[in-house]
């Protein structure tokens, strides 16, 4: 009976090592899959001038984006692209991020923005949506 215990033990543990290992691969693999099909989208539609003019033409949105140049980035939770995918992916479901990309792609009105803003408020810490913002001030001016 002590065997029978220590075995099925034995498996539990084995089984959530599994789980945690399938979880965090899963999620490595999902957000590199999602980045490089954006950056992808992004690059071939040409896009990225038409996002840095939407941002030079706004200036609540640039004074937004120029938050990041000046943040610390010691405290922040991710640094680079791929960990901020990998943040979003465990924070949002495949259908919010694909709604996500498909309110910025059509276009941003006053309603979007604020709709967009509120979103991410409601799912992202504080030094998260500065990490975007950093990440966002790199991407556009350097």
């Amino acid at each position: 009976m002590k065997i029978l215990f220590k075995l099925f033990i034995g498996l539990a543990l084995l089984l959530a090592l599994l789980g945690a290992g399938l979880y965090y691969f899963g999620t490595k693999i999902a957000s590199d899959k999602i980045m490089d099909e954006v950056a992808q989208q992004i690059e071939n539609s040409g896009e990225v001038e038409q996002i840095k003019q939407q941002i030079n033409n706004n200036p609540e949105l640039k004074k937004l984006v120029e938050e990041g140049a000046n943040a610390d980035t010691s405290s922040l939770p991710f640094t680079t692209k791929e960990e901020a995918a990998r943040e979003m992916v465990k924070k949002f479901s495949p259908g919010e991020l694909k709604d996500i990309q498909s309110t910025v792609q059509g276009g941003l009105t006053e309603e979007k923005k604020q709709a967009l803003l509120e979103t991410l408020q409601s799912k992202l810490t504080e030094d998260e949506i500065q990490a975007l913002k950093v990440l966002a001030y790199k991407e556009l001016y350097q």
